[in-house]
Parts: structure tokens; C-alpha cells; sequence
């Protein structure tokens, strides 16, 4: 299995780039931070973009994955976001991963006077959002129009050509989402239950994660893919909590969630307070014993 950590964008950089050092040091494999403008429980603190964010996280780091969790429909734009992506991935020397998600309501969806979308809507949307992401990263030359987006006359580079544009990390729980998952991503993304955020045990949501892998499983068979060439990345602390409480849950957790099918374990780093309060410590003693960490 392989671990990752969130690490949430609410400190000057003066600190926070202590963290993503940290976080490499420590031997975590991947690193991510949250893409809002602002975020449910931190709404009155500070909280920065995102994409700077990962920007001067790649200056201080040299090995570790850097990810966006995730980028949404709500504010982003296929076009500029690819930019932006490229941009970054160039800085980081090929290790940015992009997370891609629908977009739940909120703040996110309604700051800029977007339209009130049900969940159909969301989906139709989504589907637009990546196809049109993956034709600009990996063509570059794209002339689209649909329902959600216009991209006209794009003359897109740096451009994949034959190589591999940067992997795409997709959010599903659902048919659609996973068919996305399926055709276009290198992981596939979960946090359990879908926008449930009430942190019970993991043995509650052992028999969800069981079907919904079952699900990007099959979705990968109709897709003509060979479901183990695909992650499967759990996202920690969110509808699942404990995780870190102690050296041992960790330990437990992980080899629960490998027996799942899980490849990835993403956890986030703890804070003094609510949400994810934990003891810093906790990390520190995994990934010294199993990550190789300093």
C-alpha cells in the first residue's frame, strides 16, 4: 500500500512549507491539498488557492507526489485549469496528480452565480468537465461546444502528444463517476460514504468501500481495463474517523483497507482543533517504522 497526507492550505507559507517538507521526508508518497475558494469548517480563517499552493510546494520538495483534491466544475474551467495544471507539473518535474471531482453544492457552486444543478445535472457536467480537460491536456488543438463549455480555436502548449499527459485522480461513488474513473484516471478516489462527514469507525464502512471497489472493478471490465492497473485511494478522516488516533489503529486501518482493495491511503495531517484534531506524533511514528521516514 502506499500513503498519502493532506495537507490543508490555512497556514502562511512560512509555515506550511515546513509540512511539505516534512511530508517528503517522512517518506509519505503522495501529498495533497483541498481546491475551494472557501471550506465548510474554516470559513472564517484563513485558506489559500490551491494551484500557488502546489506551486511553491514543488520548489521545497524533490520527490514526493504533489495532488489536487479535488478540482471541480463549481469554479473551474477545463481550459484554464489545463494551463495551470501544466504550469505546475513543469515546476515539479512531472509530479503533479490532478483529483477531479463533480462539485457538491455550496459555497463553491454559488460564489459565482452558477446555476442551482440537481444531481443529473452535476453528472452531465462532470462528464463535460473531464472529457474536455483530457482533449486539451493530451491533443491541444480543440475546438468544443456543449451545454456547459466553450472551448474555441484552442492552440494548447505544452501539450502529452505521445507522451503521457499528467494523471488524472477521480472522485466517483457513483455509475457515471466510475465509468469516468475507468476511461480516463490513474486513481480512483473515496472518502466512503458520498458528502457524509459524521467520522464513524471504519468497520462501519468496510462493507460501503467492499462494493463501491466492486464497482470500479467492474466499471474497468466494461471499459476494457484491467481493474489492478487502476488505484484505489481511500481518503481518510472525513465520513471515517480514528484513523490516526494511535499508532495502532493506523496500522490496523491499513491492513483493513489493503484487504478491501484499497492501494492508497490518504490521511490528513493533524491539527490542534477540530476538523482532523489529532497528535502529530501519530504520523511521525508510522512513517518512521513504516515508510522509511526520517
Amino acid at each position: 500500500m502506499k500513503h498519502g497526507i493532506v495537507l490543508l492550505p490555512e497556514h502562511e507559507w512560512k509555515i506550511a512549507a515546513d509540512r511539505w517538507r516534512a511530508a517528503e521526508q517522512l517518506g509519505y508518497q503522495h501529498a495533497w491539498t483541498y481546491d475551494h475558494l472557501m471550506w465548510r469548517w474554516l470559513a472564517d480563517r484563513p485558506w489559500y488557492g490551491s494551484i500557488p499552493t502546489l506551486t511553491a510546494a514543488a520548489t521545497v520538495t524533490s520527490t514526493i507526489g504533489l495532488g489536487v483534491l479535488v478540482a471541480t466544475p463549481n469554479f473551474r474551467h477545463p481550459v484554464a485549469l489545463a494551463k495551470e495544471l501544466v504550469s505546475v507539473d513543469d515546476i515539479a518535474s512531472g509530479r503533479l496528480i490532478c483529483g477531479l471531482g463533480s462539485g457538491a453544492p455550496g459555497f463553491d457552486a454559488s460564489v459565482l452565480g452558477g446555476p442551482d444543478l440537481g444531481p443529473r445535472e452535476r453528472a452531465d457536467r462532470f462528464e463535460a468537465f473531464v472529457e474536455l480537460l483530457d482533449a486539451v491536456l493530451a491533443r491541444g488543438s480543440v475546438t468544443k461546444v456543449s451545454r456547459w463549455y466553450t472551448a474555441s480555436g484552442v492552440n494548447f502548449h505544452p501539450r502529452a502528444d505521445e507522451a503521457p499527459r499528467l494523471p488524472f485522480a477521480v472522485a466517483a461513488t457513483g455509475p457515471r463517476g466510475m465509468a469516468l474513473a475507468a476511461e480516463y484516471a490513474r486513481y480512483w478516489i473515496t472518502s466512503g460514504p458520498p458528502n457524509d462527514f459524521r467520522m464513524r469507525p471504519l468497520r462501519e464502512v468496510v462493507p460501503l468501500l467492499r462494493d463501491q471497489v466492486r464497482g470500479i472493478d467492474a466499471a474497468c471490465e466494461r471499459a476494457g481495463r484491467d481493474p489492478a492497473g487502476l488505484g484505489k485511494l481511500f481518503v481518510a478522516d472525513a465520513a471515517v474517523g480514528g484513523i490516526t488516533s494511535s499508532l495502532a489503529a493506523y496500522e490496523d486501518a491499513a491492513g483493513e483497507l489493503a484487504e478491501v482493495g484499497i492501494t492508497d491511503l490518504v490521511v490528513h495531517w493533524p491539527r490542534p482543533d477540530q476538523p482532523y484534531q489529532g497528535d502529530e506524533q501519530v504520523i511521525v511514528d508510522f512513517a518512521e517504522k513504516h515508510l522509511g521516514g526520517e
